[in-house]
């Protein structure tokens, strides 16, 4: 089946990561664990978590991530989100990225395919929508930081940040970890 096809392929990324932390390889286990567990992982219908994509988006000189202010979270975030049963989660993640920040998908440059970063985060109750777990494939991108970013109606705001401030706007975790690793990739 497809389902199984692609969840190879998802398996075949996360054992091809190179966890930066004790805390991160942990949420490769996790993720991997509930990959194999649910044939319907890349469903939003499966409601007490599935898997996402998202981008750490960075511009070429690599002194700068994008960030959204996104709309329904009230959070800043890097552009990402739900699979909607769509498989190839990388896929989904340039998908996103595209939607929204409202750059063209041409001017969206894949840095490598392999995963960037893993995280579990609970996302909050809102509206119909339980308390439920996102399992987040995280893929590296460069965008021309001189390209307009128009965003789209998810987010109040889209932003190019000082990497070294990304923290300020999203002080979790994961965002110092990918922070960390982006400064890593300048050798600074």
């Amino acid at each position: 089946r497809a389902a199984d096809m692609h969840r190879e392929e998802l398996l075949r990324l996360l054992d091809e990561h190179q966890p930066a932390t004790v805390s991160e390889a942990g949420n490769v286990s996790r993720t991997r664990h509930f990959v194999e567990q649910h044939a319907d992982c890349f469903h939003r219908e499966l409601l007490h978590g599935h898997v996402t994509g998202s981008a750490w988006v960075v511009n070429p000189a690599r002194n700068k991530v994008l960030l959204m202010h996104h709309r329904k979270h009230n959070e800043w975030f890097q552009p990402g989100g739900h699979a909607d049963g769509d498989h190839d989660i990388l896929r989904v993640a340039l998908l996103e990225t595209h939607e929204e920040t409202g750059i063209p998908s041409e001017d969206i440059k894949l840095v490598d395919g392999t995963v960037f970063d893993v995280d579990i985060h609970s996302i909050p109750a809102i509206g119909t929508e339980p308390q439920h777990t996102h399992y987040d494939i995280r893929f590296l991108v460069e965008i021309d930081d001189r390209l307009p970013v128009p965003g789209n109606d998810e987010s109040h705001e889209v932003l190019w940040v000082p990497v070294y401030e990304a923290s300020r706007y999203n002080n979790n975790l994961s965002t110092y970890r990918m922070v960390d690793k982006t400064r890593r990739l300048r050798g600074v």
